[in-house]
């Protein structure tokens, strides 16, 4: 099947791509508190601004190719999407974003991403539960090394300041962020990648908004470097992060996606050596090697595989905005579900 091989290796590579951004999260929403940003002004900012973006660079590319942003046909099958996408903001990244903003006022930022990485085995259990993957040797290796690699590098860090409240809040994340995943999975088979990150953030702004207004939790007499930050968050860690996250999940599915996704806190840690002046510990090394072990051993369990094609929403004139899919081509990627997901 022509254009497999690409498709098997830029799935992984967007993965790879989005966990870099948003591992920069981490450093950037330090540097916003220290900027005097509170954690709710934060998180309803970061959404605010990258709907923004979104919604100008879904509306741009409509200009440039004429094409609609839904690929669907009219009616009950375009609002189902539209209502599913905006949910997934309004309601699961929304909540998962508070969780993790609130957790890091109470707990060290290693120790909020250890716990939040307890996803990728929540996701690949969820994932073969319902059938959307299967547990193969390589992916229960991959699953493995990228579990142990996450806990050696943020362990790694120093000692970990422990707080059940805290904890608690990580946690909440990571089961919210696993349903979150899951959703997304089925979604972004039939909407394109940058018209599904423009819903979701517009939905979470709505629903953090709202709060906003109950709570009366928003203060914008921030400083302009505390303004920088959460450009930075929104920009390279909202829009750069979640629109290649949608891209490359479109091809690995849910397990691999949050698999791969564990090199998150790798990119954390570097960072925080590059700008914050922190060391790398040698068992941070060793961990860090482990996650990129489970990028190798994800790739050697992916393989090009055509089975039956299973139906997907869309009709014969359905187009794509701002990707290459068309019928033949989304039929390729749901066929692929177990093996390399192609356009």
């Amino acid at each position: 099947m022509v254009g497999v091989p690409h498709a098997c290796r830029m799935g992984p590579l967007l993965i790879l791509v989005s966990a870099s951004c948003f591992g920069a999260m981490a450093i950037f929403g330090k540097l916003a508190y220290a900027a005097g940003v509170p954690a709710s002004t934060l998180v309803l900012l970061r959404f605010a601004v990258a709907s923004a973006i979104l919604v100008a660079a879904v509306a741009v590319v409509r200009l440039r190719s004429g094409q609609p942003a839904l690929p669907v046909a009219v009616g009950k099958s375009r609002r189902r999407l539209v209502m599913t996408a905006l949910a997934l903001g309004g309601v699961g990244y929304a909540a998962q974003a508070s969780f993790y903003f609130a957790a890091l006022e109470w707990i060290d930022a290693a120790l909020v991403a250890l716990v939040l990485y307890t996803f990728p085995v929540l996701v690949t259990l969820a994932s073969v539960t319902l059938g959307r993957d299967r547990l193969t040797p390589a992916r229960v290796a991959a699953l493995l090394a990228a579990t142990c690699g996450t806990a050696l590098v943020l362990v790694g860090a120093g000692a970990l300041s422990f707080d059940t409240a805290g904890v608690t809040l990580a946690f909440a994340a990571a089961l919210t962020y696993t349903v979150y995943i899951l959703v997304g999975e089925s979604t972004v088979q039939q909407v394109p990648a940058l018209t599904l990150t423009a819903l979701v953030m517009v939905g979470a702004t709505l629903t953090l908004a709202l709060r906003a207004l109950l709570t009366g939790g928003l203060s914008l007499d921030l400083t302009l470097a505390g303004w920088g930050w959460i450009v930075c968050i929104a920009l390279v860690s909202t829009v750069v992060a979640s629109t290649t996250f949608f891209a490359g999940l479109r091809h690995t599915g849910p397990s691999t996606a949050s698999i791969l996704s564990t090199f998150e806190p790798v990119a954390t840690v570097g960072l925080a050596a590059v700008v914050l002046g922190e060391r790398l510990g040698a068992i941070q090394v060793v961990g860090a090697g482990l996650v990129l072990s489970s990028v190798m051993l994800v790739q050697l369990g992916r393989r090009p595989v055509v089975d039956v094609p299973v139906p997907v929403l869309g009709t014969d004139t359905d187009t794509d905005t701002g990707t290459r899919s068309n019928d033949t081509d989304r039929v390729a990627s749901r066929s692929c579900r177990h093996g390399c997901r192609d356009y």
